[in-house]
């Protein structure tokens, strides 16, 4: 039995000796000339602007989530779809189960609205809007003059 494992072991020390030997040859024959303009940030051909903590939308990664999640469902059918026949009925009912299910959840992500990649940006009320020019939500107080005295609570305010 210990003979039968010795292929599998010889494979991964072999693996181990071909990664290990790549990365210690490449580390002595690479040039090292370290410089201003290889040692900048370098994204896709531009020059990056702003920091790179930036927050992305959870889009992303909500579609990423649903694709991932329907698809690994899918996979399930292929294995279904080839001995079927061979399980009866009752693999087909349970298939027709487990293909609802999975409409019902690809109809609410559908009706939720995460699968419309652009949607309308929310209306954030701004203080100019709120304020309507021509009538002022804040009366003024008079200003007193000479001729007229100061009020009490202006005094005292």
């Amino acid at each position: 039995m210990l003979n039968e494992f010795s292929h599998v072991f010889a494979f991964f020390l072999l693996a181990i000796i071909f990664v290990a030997g790549g990365i210690i040859s490449n580390y002595f024959i690479r040039p090292h000339k370290p410089n201003e303009l290889k040692l900048s940030i370098y994204e896709c051909g531009e020059d990056p602007i702003g920091s790179s903590w930036l927050k992305f939308n959870i889009r992303f990664y909500v579609v990423a989530l649903i694709f991932i999640l329907f698809d690994v469902e899918i996979v399930f059918l292929f294995p279904w779809a080839v001995v079927y026949k061979q399980m009866g009925v009752l693999a087909f009912a349970e298939m027709l189960v487990f293909l609802a299910v999975l409409i019902v959840g690809f109809a609410y992500v559908w009706v939720k609205g995460d699968l419309d990649w652009v949607r309308p940006k929310p209306y954030i009320a701004k203080l100019d809007d709120l304020i309507s020019r021509d009538k002022p939500r804040i009366i003024p107080r008079p200003v007193p003059t000479m001729a007229q005295p100061v009020p009490e609570e202006v005094v005292a305010g």
